[in-house]
């Protein structure tokens, strides 16, 4: 019998073994069978035109497609296959030929199959090393950020943790000579330098640990229900003080959405929007203006935070929300938080990011670009989900005490709209 019938009387027997020992389940196999046709379509033409160059396209295909997973394993799946592809066409040639002509089938077969395993692993091992490569240049990235991270890192802690401890050794060295004199009435004012020295180093401390936190999946948040109106009213009240000693305007708008109950963790909120709103100062001159106003959007509160100031790069807008990503010179002391582009950790605003997506909202930043004459101005875009039902499935893991907290708001609220009568009637 010549070499072409015999595959040909094999074929069926052939593919039904390999795909039921080879391929698990009915979705895996019946796609598998399809590629074994195709191999199969080609290894005939190879025996019979004696040219491998036949199967080189199948071989490529199969070659380099282990996925990302098998490739972190370590596993060789195409070149097992082959090998044991090998193995069972040994068995059917036996079982379903004569001895003569699985011997011609085999001889023929054989080396073509180990041709394909030479090609395929080869393939493979190209595959993993291109693999292999990209994550060490991945690794190698990483490395560098983390590098740079360092650095900046060792920029703030040389810089900004500098300033606040040279107040408090200067104001606990003038109370040391103080202490040696008869009075001592002007020991308070030294004191409170001494204090404010201290909160400074707190914020810093606090800001390194909420980073910390935020990067390590670890933020928690204490869920509550609470009122925009609320959050906006604090900031204004807050920052009022601070506007007025730079000559700036601060406009805090009231918009539809702005009374919405919502629930969240009304601290951690505050300190996103404060970020925003302080950063809006600091980069803004005397005399400028900062506007608080927003939207009601479906399913989310939008907040936005518009300054006049020196506005943001196109290239630079992704960079602040990362951590030591300030614009300005690390080497600048940060006297004061709201100096006009005084320096700071470049803190603020990736902890106000990770705050909201905690939330499950987003912060962007719009601004026409950077122009310290034109001043054409940023606006920080702030999206809250406006969960307003305590069986929200987005925080329902949350829940126990919100919905008898939940009922016993609208309790109150029922009992000031009706108050209690002594009229039976009414």
């Amino acid at each position: 019998m010549a070499i072409r019938d015999s595959l040909k009387q094999i074929r069926t027997q052939w593919m039904e073994r390999i795909s039921r020992e080879l391929a698990q389940g009915e979705g895996v196999r019946v796609g598998f069978v399809e590629q074994l046709e195709r191999f199969y379509d080609l290894l005939e033409q190879t025996v019979n035109t004696g040219d491998t160059a036949w199967l080189d396209p199948i071989l490529y295909d199969w070659g380099h497609s282990p996925t990302e997973s098998n490739l972190d394993e370590g596993a060789y799946e195409v070149s097992f296959i082959l090998n044991r592809m090998t193995g069972l066409t040994i068995q059917v040639a036996r079982e379903n030929l004569g001895e003569t002509d699985a011997l011609e089938l085999l001889a023929a077969v054989i080396p073509v199959f180990t041709h394909s395993l030479s090609v395929v692993v080869r393939y493979e091992m190209e595959t993993r090393v291109a693999h292999i490569s990209s994550e060490l240049n991945q690794t190698q990235e990483k490395l560098q950020q983390l590098d740079r991270n360092k650095s900046k890192f060792i920029s703030v802690a040389a810089h900004e943790l500098k300033t606040p401890l040279t107040l408090i050794e200067g104001y606990t060295t003038m109370m040391v000579d103080m202490a040696e004199q008869p009075d001592q009435s002007s020991i308070n004012s030294l004191l409170k330098g001494v204090n404010k020295g201290i909160l400074r180093l707190r914020e810093i401390i606090d800001d390194m640990i909420d980073v910390s936190l935020i990067d390590n999946h670890l933020l928690t948040l204490n869920i509550q229900p609470l009122w925009v109106s609320h959050l906006l009213n604090l900031l204004e009240n807050e920052l009022k003080k601070t506007v007025a000693s730079r000559g700036q305007t601060l406009t805090v708008n009231r918009f539809d959405g702005s009374d919405l109950m919502i629930y969240g963790d009304a601290e951690r909120l505050y300190q996103a929007l404060y970020n925003v709103a302080v950063n809006a100062v600091k980069f803004t001159p005397d005399g400028g203006t900062i506007a608080v106003d927003g939207r009601l959007l479906p399913g989310f509160v939008e907040i936005t935070v518009t300054d006049t100031g020196i506005g943001i790069s196109a290239e630079n807008q992704a960079l602040i929300f990362d951590k030591f990503g300030q614009l300005g010179r690390t080497d600048l002391h940060s006297s004061g938080k709201t100096k006009f582009k005084g320096g700071g950790p470049g803190l603020g605003l990736p902890i106000t990011r990770g705050i909201i997506e905690a939330h499950g909202g987003t912060i962007w930043v719009e601004s026409e670009g950077h122009d310290e004459v034109k001043l054409k101005g940023s606006t920080f875009h702030i999206l809250i989900p406006t969960r307003t039902e305590a069986t929200d499935p987005l925080i329902t893991k949350f829940f126990g005490p919100f919905e008898q907290t939940k009922q016993e708001l609208e309790t109150e609220t029922i009992g000031k709209e009706n108050p209690p009568t002594d009229n039976p009637a009414a």
